[in-house]
């Protein structure tokens, strides 16, 4: 496996799932390497070396070094997998934006909801799930009639904004009122090589992650 992506992750974060996702259904040649956490690792030198963030996840591809989960996607992409983002702008652009709703208000609404009930994290669960509501009527409204985000098929926009919308539920965020939502998730674990995120028991750590 000389020649495989490393992949530094951990298997409760969804940053650090859509990563591995992608990976297992492109075909990408990869290694997970899993940071312990909770024991501090992402705060160690050697790690910091790779992303002074000191946050999972990190990809290593031969000298290449790249953090942040869509940055770490739109290269995976861009590299191994084009099919996975057009080619056309206005395609791409489509994508960017779904990039750009993965890590903003799915971030602050399903996400970290679950952080919350999960992790302990100290935000306002009441702002978290009004945000989630606001993203998820979102989602299903664009996704009526539709069996993915962008096109006709799955590209690293229905990546990024898979896992922690599967996850809601773990924050209180219940799917049901969504069934375009709940529709395309069922069609990316349809996908060969897909793999699930671990479901998350509620106040596992202290920290989150």
């Amino acid at each position: 496996m000389s020649n495989a992506v490393r992949i530094h992750s951990f298997p409760l974060s969804g940053h650090a799932h859509r990563v591995v996702l992608f990976a297992n259904l492109a075909g990408i040649n990869h290694e997970v390497v899993n940071v312990d956490l909770a024991g501090g690792a992402h705060k160690q030198d050697s790690f910091l070396a790779l992303n002074p963030v000191g946050q999972v996840p990190v990809i290593e591809d031969g000298d290449a070094v790249i953090s942040d989960s869509n940055a770490i996607l739109v290269y995976l992409a861009r590299k191994y997998a084009p099919t996975y983002i057009p080619s056309d702008p206005i395609g791409e652009a489509q994508v960017q934006k779904f990039l750009t709703l993965a890590a903003g208000e799915l971030a602050f609404g399903p996400a970290a909801a679950r952080l919350i009930t999960v992790f302990n994290a100290p935000f306002d669960p009441d702002f978290c799930k009004a945000t989630a509501a606001k993203v998820l009527t979102k989602l299903d409204a664009h996704l009526d009639g539709r069996d993915f985000l962008v096109g006709d098929t799955v590209t690293i926009a229905d990546v990024a904004i898979y896992s922690y919308t599967a996850h809601a539920p773990e924050g209180g965020v219940s799917l049901d009122p969504y069934p375009n939502v709940r529709r395309l998730l069922s069609n990316i674990e349809a996908l060969d090589g897909f793999v699930a995120m671990p479901s998350t028991p509620a106040g596992l750590l202290a920290e989150p992650a």
